[in-house]
């Protein structure tokens, strides 16, 4: 198997495109500066995760940006510390502040020479558009939790996005799922058959960080630790040929 075998790359966004875990303590530093003793960025990113993963199977059809304030209320509680209604709806609008990885723009940007490129998100359209400013490439189709009316890694998000795609022609033994979380993506992309290429963003540190433990390793296709490493296997794929 070669990278050259696909025409279409569906990519997960936040956590691979976007540096979400950045963006994520970032937008809860205010809240974190009243916990004592003081979490660690992993321990607050795996609460993060906890809370909102169960909170996206209890409330599939709420937009990420109105979820993410009902997961900053979660943490409060848990924490025994104070918030308003006013910190919680900020955080859930802090989607658009979080920050593109700094390969990600120009690694999109020379994809799109070879493939489709298609997105596949837990997150609503109206933060998409702010995270798809700073990615500076247009996308040929953008699938969100908002249009599906469910989150991943529920099998709907990948029916979906496979019918879609096969209405324009486009076969799933052409596409290759591009993804960071294990949990999110490719333990589903293995049970649609999927071949998956794996950002491992991060490959330097312990645990899973913001998304949950998927509980067995699934099959990885391709494994690169960025975007950019992604892109030098392809230009190497190509002198191959």
């Amino acid at each position: 198997m070669q990278l050259t075998d696909f025409d279409t790359l569906t990519f997960d966004c936040y956590g691979t495109l976007i540096d979400w875990e950045t963006g994520i303590f970032e937008g809860l530093r205010t809240l974190l500066a009243r916990v004592e003793p003081p979490l660690t960025r992993d321990q607050v990113l795996e609460a993060h995760a906890r809370h909102e993963s169960s909170q996206q199977r209890y409330t599939p059809g709420r937009r990420y940006q109105e979820l993410l304030p009902i997961v900053y209320k979660r943490l409060a509680e848990e924490w025994q510390v104070p918030y308003t209604l006013a910190d919680c709806v900020a955080y859930g609008k802090s989607i658009q502040n979080w920050p593109a990885f700094d390969d990600s723009a120009a690694s999109l940007q020379y994809l799109k020479q070879h493939y489709k490129l298609v997105i596949l998100s837990n997150v609503d359209n109206e933060s998409f558009a702010y995270s798809n400013a700073k990615l500076q490439v247009e996308f040929d189709a953008i699938f969100t939790a908002e249009d599906i009316g469910s989150y991943k890694p529920s099998p709907r998000n990948f029916e979906y996005m496979l019918e879609k795609l096969g209405e324009r022609g486009i076969r799933k033994e052409k596409i290759l799922h591009t993804a960071e979380s294990l949990f999110h993506d490719h333990k589903p992309a293995n049970e649609f058959g999927l071949s998956s290429c794996w950002i491992y963003r991060r490959h330097a540190k312990q645990g899973f960080g913001a998304t949950m433990d998927p509980g067995s390793q699934p099959e990885i296709d391709f494994r690169f630790n960025s975007m950019g490493d992604l892109v030098k296997a392809h230009q190497r794929a190509l002198l191959a040929k």
